[in-house]
């Protein structure tokens, strides 16, 4: 049996934090994207997930999407709240497959959930 040589690409590898509140991470951070892109966008969202809401809870969640202008390719995506790492794990298979804002907006979000929140985002905070 003769074995495939394979490189493992290190970019866009989701990463996550498992502290309280929980961090997922994929892509390059706003600060990256700005040096190594002419011009990007920024949409940010915080809010109550419902459950916080319904339950009386004061947990709070913080999201990010970093564009490339000129592609309106989608070059980060960050997470702060409940559930982090399995919503930036999904991400990062929209992230390698070179998905654009387009493909984000065009996308129907589950709702209620707080992972509807990163296909819902139109205004551009920066």
């Amino acid at each position: 049996m003769v074995m495939a040589v394979r490189k493992i690409d290190y970019s866009d590898i989701p990463t996550a934090v498992f502290c309280q509140p929980e961090l997922g991470t994929v892509g390059l951070s706003e600060e990256q994207a700005r040096s190594e892109y002419a011009d990007i966008a920024v949409y940010t969202s915080d809010f109550k997930p419902m459950l916080q809401t319904l339950g009386g809870g004061a947990d709070r969640i913080t999201m990010k999407l970093v564009v490339d202008t000129e592609t309106d390719r989608v070059v980060g995506c960050h997470m702060v709240g409940e559930h982090a790492a399995e919503i930036i794990q999904g991400l990062g298979i929209a992230l390698k497959a070179g998905a654009t804002k387009a493909h984000f907006d065009a996308t129907v979000g589950i709702h209620p959930s707080a992972a509807e929140e990163f296909v819902t985002m139109r205004t551009q905070a920066r």
